[in-house]
């Protein structure tokens, strides 16, 4: 993709836990290995004062582009909640049910949104003076860090070329420096929204229409997977972000 004038803005995801469900019913609630569009609007819609009933609002959000960088992939792990005293479906009594809840523990991501410019510099003040507390996935999954450093905002550049070049997230200082010693550094994988016609391309069913109270609702988008190359200049980069 070219840069017509098209705007970015790349926040950091950051949290001891974070969940981002796509097949959340009943008892079982899921989690994606990254971000996805459905709660990044969400958490976006929470920052912007946005009521779940606004539609209209919602909507310009999700036209936003989204792409994530996975700075640090999370490990995969599995909660179990107990509810007493749930009716049954009979009505007629009471049961003990018990549900599993995914999560990703330690995960850091960079989740870049691409569009209209002024759009995105409301979404850069919102995040740092946000309406509602902010959150990733789950109420009680609160960020560790800032999403934005002072002074950032929307950029001249493609969502492509942020996720290549903006400093790794990464603030382990021993892991900084074993990476800058490291003469074979893994990629950093991306997730990037793409057309429908475009090689590698995979459906996603998290492109959010409503988040109105019992009439939540969803459609398809469509996503590459690929990978970027950790520099030397990404890592030294970082390290002003994260200092």
């Amino acid at each position: 993709m070219t840069n017509d004038g098209v705007m970015s803005l790349g926040l950091c995801f950051d949290a001891p836990m974070q969940s981002w469900g796509i097949r959340s019913r009943g008892v079982i609630r899921d989690t994606m290995p990254e971000p996805t569009k459905s709660g990044v609007v969400g958490l976006i819609a929470a920052a912007l004062g946005i009521d779940r009933s606004d539609d209209d609002a919602l909507a310009e959000l999700a036209q936003l582009r989204l792409a994530v960088r996975v700075d640090r992939e999370g490990i995969m792990e599995r909660d179990y909640h107990v509810t007493q005293n749930v009716p049954t479906t009979q009505g007629g009594g009471h049961r003990t049910v018990v549900s599993e809840r995914y999560y990703l523990a330690d995960a850091l991501f960079l989740a870049v949104l691409e569009g209209d410019g002024q759009l995105l510099t409301k979404i850069a003040a919102a995040v740092q003076r946000p309406h509602w507390r902010l959150s990733f996935g789950r109420k009680a999954y609160v960020p560790a860090r800032p999403l934005l450093t002072q002074g950032e905002g929307p950029v001249r550049r493609t969502a492509e070329e942020v996720l290549s070049e903006y400093g790794w997230l990464e603030n382990s200082r021993q892991t900084r420096a074993w990476m800058m010693g490291e003469a074979n550094r893994p990629g950093l994988r991306t997730v990037v929204e793409c057309r429908l016609d475009e090689a590698g391309a995979e459906v996603r069913h998290d492109q959010p229409l409503s988040f109105a109270e019992g009439n939540r609702r969803f459609t398809s988008r469509t996503v590459r997977t690929s990978e970027v190359p950790l520099t030397d200049d990404m890592i030294s980069a970082g390290e002003k972000l994260c200092s």
